[in-house]
């Protein structure tokens, strides 16, 4: 059985977005859901 994956809100858009593979080693540090809301986080 899985077991369900960590989520984060993004503090741009408000919205949940799960764990993925590329996050792995720095999971701690993502605090945005996409390169759109990194760009937009004013």
């Amino acid at each position: 059985m899985k077991r369900p994956l960590a989520e984060k809100i993004c503090p741009v858009c408000n919205r949940p977005f799960s764990w993925r593979k590329k996050w792995e080693k720095n999971w701690d540090m993502v605090k945005y859901c996409s390169q759109r809301c990194r760009r937009n986080k004013s």
